[in-house]
C-alpha cells in the first residue's frame, strides 16, 4: 500500500518555514503477528510540536531529521492481525502526519462510537486538548464557584474548553482572544468578558475593567504580557495554571522575564506549570464528564480544517498567526 508522508527536512530557526518540511511517498511493509494496518482520517497539529523541532532534550524527544512527524491521529483499521483490533474499528494513535501507517496494535487506542460526536471531536474537545483543559483547570486551578478565571489564547482548542468549563463551575470567564470574530464566538458560548488583545489598548486596563476585583485563577496559554498582566490583577492566593506560551515559541533568544515577577511573593501565589502526560490517568473521568457535559449541550467547540497531508505543514505554521479558532485538523 502507498502512503504520504511529511518529514522534518530541516530543524527551524525561528518561525517555521514550508522549506523546513518534506513531503514523501512510501510503501507499507506486510504485516507481522500483532501489527494494524490504519488508514487515517484525522491528525492534529499542536504549538507543542513546535517544542519538538529543537534538537534538544525536553519531556519529549525531538523530531528526528529526515524522518516523518509524530503526532496524534485518529484513523480507520483497515486490516489486523492483532488481538482486539477489527476491520472499521476507530483508533487513536500518535502516527500522525502520515495518510497510512503499520504499527503494532499495542501502539493504538480503540475510540468508543460516541453517538452525535464527529470522528475528529477525538483530537481536540475529547482528546488530549480536552483532557489538558479539564485535568489543568480542575487539578491545579481548582476553581470554585464565584471566582474569577482569566484565560489566555481562549479560543484554541484548549482555551475555549478551559473556557466553558470555568462558566459550568459557577465562575466569572474573563478571557483574551486575537480578532473580534473569535471574542464573539466565546461570549456566544457563555464567556462573561471576552478581550482582542490586539485592539483593546492597554491589556492590563482591560483585564482591570473586566475583573475589578482580580483574579482567582489564571489559564496561561501564551506567556508574555499576558502573564504580566496576570500577575498584576491577580488576587492573593491566585493559582496560575501554567499550560502554555506560544508567544515564546518562536524566539531566537530568550525571552525576558515578567517584570513584575515579584509579585508571587507579596500575593503568595501559586504558579505550577504542568504537561498532559502527568494527568494521563485521569482519562477515563474525564471522558465521563465531558460527554455528559457534550451530550447535554453544555460544551461546544470549533475547529479550523486544511484537506490533505501536503497542506499539514500549513495549518502547523498558521498556529503561530492565530489562524485557527479551536483545534486546528487536518483531514485525510
Amino acid at each position: 500500500m502507498q502512503s504520504h508522508e511529511i518529514r522534518l527536512k530541516s530543524r527551524p530557526v525561528g518561525t517555521p518555514a514550508h522549506d523546513n518540511f518534506e513531503l514523501t511517498e512510501v510503501t507499507l511493509g506486510s504485516l507481522a503477528d500483532g501489527d494494524v494496518l490504519v488508514r487515517n482520517r484525522w491528525m492534529s497539529v499542536d504549538p507543542y510540536m513546535r517544542g519538538r523541532m529543537f534538537d534538544r532534550a525536553s519531556y519529549v524527544p525531538p523530531f528526528v531529521l529526515n524522518e516523518p512527524l509524530q503526532g496524534g491521529a485518529v484513523g480507520e483499521v483497515i486490516e489486523s492481525r492483532a488481538e482486539g483490533f477489527s476491520p472499521g474499528d476507530l483508533v487513536s494513535s500518535m502516527f500522525g502526519w502520515r495518510e497510512a501507517f503499520v504499527a503494532p496494535g499495542s501502539a493504538l487506542e480503540k475510540l468508543p462510537r460516541a453517538g452525535g460526536v464527529p470522528d475528529q471531536a477525538f483530537m481536540g474537545v475529547l482528546g488530549m486538548p480536552g483532557l489538558t483543559a479539564w485535568a489543568g483547570l480542575l487539578e491545579i486551578g481548582k476553581p470554585q464557584a464565584g471566582d474569577t478565571v482569566f484565560v489566555s489564547g481562549a479560543a484554541g482548542a484548549v482555551g475555549s474548553v478551559v473556557a466553558q468549563i470555568a462558566r459550568l463551575k459557577g465562575c466569572t470567564v474573563v478571557a483574551s482572544a486575537g480578532t473580534d470574530e473569535k471574542c464573539e464566538w466565546l461570549r456566544s458560548v457563555g464567556v462573561h468578558h471576552a478581550i482582542n488583545y490586539k485592539t483593546c489598548g492597554n491589556l492590563d486596563d482591560a483585564v482591570k475593567a473586566a475583573a475589578p476585583k482580580g483574579i482567582n485563577v489564571y489559564f496561561d496559554n501564551v506567556g508574555g504580557e499576558h502573564l504580566e498582566v496576570a500577575l498584576e490583577n491577580a488576587r492573593p492566593f491566585a493559582r496560575f495554571v501554567e499550560c502554555g506560551m506560544i508567544s515564546a515559541y518562536n524566539a531566537t533568544a530568550p525571552a525576558p522575564g515578567p517584570r513584575n515577577i515579584i509579585q508571587v511573593v507579596g500575593k503568595s501565589l501559586m504558579i505550577r506549570g504542568f504537561i498532559v502526560m502527568e494527568l494521563a490517568a485521569l482519562r477515563t473521568q474525564f471522558l465521563s464528564e465531558m460527554m455528559d457535559w457534550i451530550a447535554a449541550g453544555e460544551i461546544k467547540w470549533q475547529g479550523t480544517v486544511e484537506e490533505g497531508i501536503a497542506r499539514a505543514p500549513d495549518a502547523f505554521i498558521g498556529l503561530f498567526s492565530g489562524a485557527n479558532t479551536g483545534k486546528m485538523l487536518v483531514k485525510l
